[in-house]
């Protein structure tokens, strides 16, 4: 008998944690597919210039959470505007992350370079879409002023 109220309990306390031990739907929503936004700097540090390497102080991480590597040829980051940048082939490995910077350079292992000659994300309030190549929408981050420049869409 002290074996089965064991396991009973065991039961019961299962049932009752069970639920707490289920990621959120915005977790389980972020992560999904292997890739997510991570820390983006909206507002470049300083004063917006205009410059490249102003440009350039603007980013977003595009992180790779699988144990696998990841071809990103077709992944498209999207704001508010519909600005678009398309990544070419790109291979992100597992555990890596890469900087997408707003302006020019010439890409390498862990950053590229969107090349555009003005800002991508607003100040004020934006919103970063990971998208897949077939269209749809895998992951995407949202700020507002109260946010200081920064965003950490973990």
């Amino acid at each position: 008998m002290r074996i089965r109220s064991t396991v009973t309990a065991v039961l019961a306390a299962t049932a009752v944690a069970a639920p707490l031990l289920v990621a959120s739907p915005a977790t389980a929503a972020a992560h999904q597919g292997g890739l997510h936004l991570g820390f983006i700097q909206y507002d470049s540090p300083g004063r917006d210039t205009g410059s490249n390497s102003s440009l350039n102080g603007e980013w977003v991480n595009v992180h790779n959470n699988t144990r696998g590597a990841i071809q990103l040829k077709g992944y498209k980051l999207k704001d508010n505007t519909g600005y678009t940048y398309t990544f070419g082939s790109y291979k992100i490995g597992a555990g890596k992350t890469v900087k997408v910077r707003t302006g020019k350079g010439s890409n390498g292992a862990g950053y590229v370079f969107w090349g555009r000659a003005a800002y991508v994300w607003n100040n004020t309030s934006d919103k970063a879409r990971l998208i897949k190549p077939s269209g749809s929408q895998l992951d995407s981050c949202s700020w507002t002023t109260r946010d200081n420049g920064t965003r950490n869409c973990h």
